[in-house]
């Protein structure tokens, strides 16, 4: 009786997942454009990555944006929740202003923060930027989305406008943490510092755990962003890994090549997590 309940999800299960999953690793192998019949080429398409300078510029890119954006993120997440958990003035709505742009479509988003980076000195961050530094002689403001020097930095700090779903979970796992713990800590003179790398940060490793794993798995697969405000540019500068399968696949209808690229980036996000887990466990011990 229980099967019968069960079909429709997996009809859905084989149909969307499984078998889109398994249809790509068969082209991965082929040279397919989309429309015409799939032709076998062996491991020319993972050969032929060794030699795509767009590649590796994207998987340069792909990794600077994960070891900076991952870290930094998760430092300014705990440390809100932190601020969030104490009893102040207004904390429920410090708690939801710090939440709701996490919920904003991503697009909208990306429409907004374009604005914001505008290179010229309409661009609302120059503009603040302009009132700040303009006592400093020949100062002139970065060119953000514009400038290859700068537009990864851009969509780094961009990051961090959606961090409100690991700051609600570190939040979560502060109020989870004995009372207690404090009480005996205060009573031994053990100061705020104190009581945070010795109390806070062990109890709360758990969670900082889960939000880095997703967070890695996120990063790997950073996309709308990019796509929306750059497209990969300037000089490719912010060419995601994702955002080149994408344009590989439906912009140059090399379906072949990209689910390669598709499987390539699925071992790299294995690897990354697998090397998390092993982490963890000798932290653990």
């Amino acid at each position: 009786m229980a099967l019968i309940f069960l079909i429709p999800w997996l009809i859905g299960l084989v149909c969307f997942l499984l078998g889109p999953i398994l249809a790509s690793l068969f082209l991965s192998f082929t040279d397919y454009d989309g429309i015409n019949n799939p032709s076998f080429v062996g491991l020319a398409n993972y050969s032929e990555m060794l030699a795509d300078p767009i590649w590796l510029k994207s998987l340069g890119v792909t990794f600077v944006f994960a070891f900076t954006a991952l870290p930094l993120g998760t430092v300014i997440a705990i440390v809100l929740a932190v601020l969030l958990n104490n009893k102040v003035l207004g904390q429920s709505f410090f708690r939801v202003a710090l939440y709701l742009p996490s919920i904003v479509p991503i697009v909208a988003s990306s429409v907004t923060w374009s604005w914001i980076f505008r290179a010229d000195d309409s661009g609302l961050l120059n503009q603040v930027l302009n009132k700040i530094f303009s006592w400093i002689p020949g100062y002139s403001s970065p060119m953000w989305l514009a400038d290859p020097n700068w537009a990864l930095s851009a969509l780094i700090i961009m990051s961090f406008w959606s961090l409100g779903n690991p700051m609600l979970i570190y939040l979560a796992g502060l109020q989870n943490i004995p009372e207690s713990l404090y009480e005996s800590a205060r009573l031994d003179g053990a100061s705020s510092m104190t009581q945070f790398w010795h109390i806070t940060l062990p109890c709360l490793a758990p969670t900082i755990f889960f939000n880095v794993v997703i967070g890695i798995i996120q990063v790997f697969q950073y996309f709308v962003p990019a796509y929306v405000m750059t497209s990969g540019g300037p000089q490719n500068a912010t060419m995601f890994y994702s955002l080149y399968a994408y344009q590989t696949a439906f912009d140059d209808f090399r379906m072949g090549y990209a689910s390669a690229l598709a499987w390539v980036l699925f071992v790299i996000v294995l690897i990354a997590t697998a090397l998390a887990f092993v982490l963890n466990k000798k932290q653990a011990m």
